[in-house]
């Protein structure tokens, strides 16, 4: 019986450490599609074949993790979060910030969501502030909700009492040095954003 039970237990391991090998980032729910009990993610992280970074997720130990591992957790955790601001801003390598948390948006009247890792720093965002210039990417299995190069100056001029206005005009400066957005772009997210008055001398300046 007990050699039955190791087995089994071996077997479960194979298909997890399989399954972390080719997802990157392994949540408990994952478990399901492979039959095996979610016990083992406890006795394999105590055998040190597996790495809790978060509530529920998982990864190898000796994985580096990826480039965006914790949005990652954050989007596996809160699918509705929109980053923004300086994460958009180093997601789009538009800033020399390396931000300390991850900024995301949410909807106002949302509850901060609770995180082991990575730390939150939720903005709540109204009607089309929120919804307007949302892009999906793919990272790791999971998609990212991302606000475009366009929508994230907006923000950051709207938002330039949280992260700075020096932060604010170097990402206006290189979203358009590096033509990453047009002037109309900005522009007709600086309406939505209701900073059109603010922005307009620095673009005109900047061109």
């Amino acid at each position: 019986m007990e050699h039955t039970l190791a087995m089994q237990s071996d077997t479960h391991s194979q298909r997890v450490l399989g399954l972390a090998s080719q997802k990157g980032l392994l949540r408990a729910s994952d478990l399901d599609a492979i039959d095996a009990p979610r016990v083992v993610l406890t006795r394999m992280t105590a055998a040190g074949l597996l790495e809790k970074i978060g509530r529920g997720l998982y990864r190898l130990p000796e994985s580096l993790g990826s480039e965006h591992e914790s949005l990652v957790a954050v989007a596996t955790k809160v699918p509705q979060a929109v980053f923004c601001l300086l994460t958009a801003l180093q997601f789009h390598e538009l800033t020399t910030q390396l931000p300390r948390q991850v900024w995301i948006a949410m909807p106002r009247g949302s509850h901060a969501p609770r995180f082991d890792y990575p730390p939150i720093k939720m903005v709540q965002f109204t009607g089309d502030a929120y919804t307007a210039g949302i892009e999906e990417v793919e990272r790791d299995g999971i998609k990212l909700r991302v606000y475009g190069v366009a929508k994230t100056v907006a923000d950051c001029f709207k938002h330039r009492n949280k992260i700075g206005l020096d932060v604010a005009l170097e990402a206006l400066k290189d979203a358009r040095g590096r033509k990453r957005a047009s002037v109309d772009d900005i522009w007709r997210f600086a309406k939505v954003c209701r900073v059109a008055n603010v922005i307009r001398p620095y673009l005109e300046s900047i061109g």
